[in-house]
């Protein structure tokens, strides 16, 4: 049984779902965290991933809340479809809601994009993939940074790097994206982390960075971002344009031809570095540090001036393959079989 929740975790999903196929046979189930067809049906359709088998409709809750209901009907849905192993990718609620479920029952735990690490305690995502790494079998770990993260905190399971599954679905997609539908040079920018968004003052001093930039801004709001500029009445800089949620392959295309991209997504900092666009992170911290190593990414929190240097920067002169080589998803399903194939001789040997 393989579970997305949200919508980083379907568009990782659709390459891996590809590589599954005739060779092992995936159950995908949705916990409906992400619902809306901005952020859940046209992603799905838009990646060529298949439609789940099960919808749980858990849809938008507070966090601990939104966890609980999570767990209870993943159980519900793990007795449904009676799986050997359960799949979770990411850091969502949905990944250790299905991880708590999943050891409840006493089956394995296999985590894509394991040992990812902010050391920020007020993000839910941290809580989510710190406990997750704890209760999992198998943690693929998409870089060497993250291996290291995992063999410090001596975790039990078996870890292997394979590199970063959505860097092979952005070289999937490259030779078909469409043309970026703004013309001209601008920045593209995303803001929907907790801790940037809930705090009127916060999310006021992430719009003024953006402000700063030398180029147009081109900003796709998330759902929660948009309530919260308008109930705190915030004032957006004129240079800012708003605009509603795109499918992913319009992302894709409006980070590619953009001159730099700002944001507080994990995702999106590691689609800017494949594409080779310099990304200035809004947030005092990164999972992804080989981004800041090599130069491509810049951490600036929410200082407008650090913002604007950041920006006046140079591209740095090299650009390693630091998440792969568009193969992680072929080497997970490998690691899957394999693990499979030992969990089910030794299950035949008690």
């Amino acid at each position: 049984m393989s579970v997305i929740g949200a919508r980083p975790e379907i568009i990782q999903a659709a390459p891996l779902s590809a590589a599954f196929s005739g060779r092992v046979d995936e159950v995908l189930v949705h916990t409906g965290q992400h619902y809306d067809a901005a952020m859940s049906g046209d992603q799905i359709l838009d990646t060529g991933l298949p439609e789940p088998a099960l919808n749980l409709g858990v849809g938008s809750l507070p966090d601990l809340e939104q966890l609980a209901v999570s767990e209870k009907r993943l159980g519900e849905a793990i007795e449904q479809v009676g799986p050997d192993a359960v799949l979770v990718r990411g850091d969502t609620n949905a990944t250790l809601a299905a991880a708590r479920a999943a050891v409840a029952r006493e089956l394995p735990v296999l985590h894509v994009e394991a040992g990812l690490r902010s050391r920020r305690a007020d993000m839910p995502e941290e809580r989510n993939r710190v406990q997750t790494d704890l209760l999992a079998d198998t943690l693929f770990a998409p870089t060497e940074s993250a291996r290291a993260n995992l063999e410090a905190e001596d975790i039990s399971g078996i870890v292997h790097v394979t590199g970063d599954p959505l860097c092979d679905m952005l070289l999937r997609w490259a030779p078909r994206l469409p043309p970026s539908p703004i013309e001209g040079e601008y920045l593209l920018a995303t803001v929907h982390r907790n801790y940037n968004t809930d705090d009127p003052a916060r999310l006021q001093q992430v719009l003024n960075c953006l402000g700063a930039s030398p180029w147009p801004v081109v900003l796709p709001v998330h759902p929660r971002t948009r309530t919260q500029i308008e109930k705190g009445g915030l004032d957006v800089p004129p240079a800012v344009a708003l605009h509603d949620p795109v499918t992913y392959s319009v992302m894709l295309a409006l980070e590619r031809a953009s001159q730099a991209v700002a944001t507080d997504s994990g995702g999106v900092q590691r689609e800017a570095y494949v594409w080779g666009v310099p990304c200035v992170t809004l947030r005092e911290e990164t999972e992804w540090v080989e981004t800041v190593q090599t130069g491509w990414n810049t951490l600036v929190g929410a200082d407008a001036e650090a913002f604007a240097a950041a920006l006046a920067r140079g591209r740095p002169s090299e650009h390693p393959p630091v998440f792969g080589d568009g193969r992680a998803s072929e080497k997970i399903a490998d690691l899957t079989v394999e693990r499979l194939d030992a969990l089910a001789s030794a299950q035949s040997h008690v």
